[in-house]
């Protein structure tokens, strides 16, 4: 199962073991690590990141782990800011982490300034290796499976702007005076800039995911083709099951970029 990882620590020598741990359970089979850094609190609220470049996915822009390193960095309170709609770029981050605010918010509430985490985003079938290695070195452990809530999302934001713009359309028809058929005109001009604007992040994303997944695919067969019998099944099962969700994530993606913007009459 891919799970979001975050384990805080008080001081960064702790983290880097932390960090030894992972790698090596990675090794050993027990887990398998797509990404995966240290990262560091600082006085002012902001994060510092210690990447780790041996992994098949860096914790660049745009990746389910920079974007959860990212909502770290934000305040605590994340889930009511985002259901107000406040925090747009959040909601967004959130979507690429495939994380739940409350989530973020418990991360967030531990690790203050001056305090280190090591996160990464991972496939884990057990917890207990990663769970027994890192509490005797005073890790406290945060995961949660990866969510697929994106599409939906996405799909239910294009249909409120397709609803609006042709609510607007026939207000317009309707329209008595010129000037007001010209400010409608307007306002429906500037919505369905937005949807395509939709339309084409979905399409992004839809690439982002088809990136990451060969990535991480062609990291585990590369692990795969030297292991051993018991350990190789479990290998080939992380790379089937990260196959089905891209498969799955992606279908939803296109199927929503495949929806035209609507030009104004």
């Amino acid at each position: 199962m891919e799970k979001m990882l975050a384990v805080i620590f008080d001081d960064q020598s702790k983290a880097f073991r932390g960090s030894e741990i992972l790698k090596a359970l990675d090794t050993e089979g027990s887990i398998t690590v797509h990404s995966q850094a240290v990262i560091q609190k600082n006085a002012d609220g902001t994060i510092s990141v210690h990447e780790n470049d041996d992994f098949p996915v860096r914790t660049a822009g745009g990746t389910a782990l920079g974007s959860l390193i990212g909502l770290f960095g934000g305040p605590v309170g994340l889930g009511i800011g985002a259901m107000a709609g406040a925090l747009v770029g959040s909601l967004n981050d959130l979507y690429v982490a495939g994380v739940d605010a409350d989530f973020v918010d418990e991360v967030v509430a531990k690790l203050t300034p001056g305090k280190y985490a090591v996160v990464a985003d991972m496939s884990e079938e057990w917890e207990a290796p990663v769970d027994t290695r890192m509490e005797p070195v005073g890790g406290i452990i945060f995961r949660t499976p990866k969510k697929n809530f994106e599409q939906e999302q996405r799909a239910r934001r294009i249909a409120e702007l397709r609803a609006e713009i042709d609510r607007l359309k026939t207000e317009r028809a309707q329209a008595r005076a010129e000037h007001e058929a010209t400010r409608l005109q307007a306002k429906i001009d500037k919505l369905n800039t937005k949807l395509q604007s939709e339309i084409d992040k979905a399409s992004d994303r839809s690439a982002q995911i088809e990136w990451e997944t060969d990535a991480k695919v062609e990291a585990l067969q590369q692990k795969s083709a030297t292991a051993q019998a018991e350990l190789k099944a479990t290998l080939e099962a992380r790379e089937k099951e990260l196959r089905q969700q891209s498969a799955e994530a992606q279908a939803k993606l296109k199927a929503v970029a495949g929806t035209k913007s609507k030009s104004a009459a």
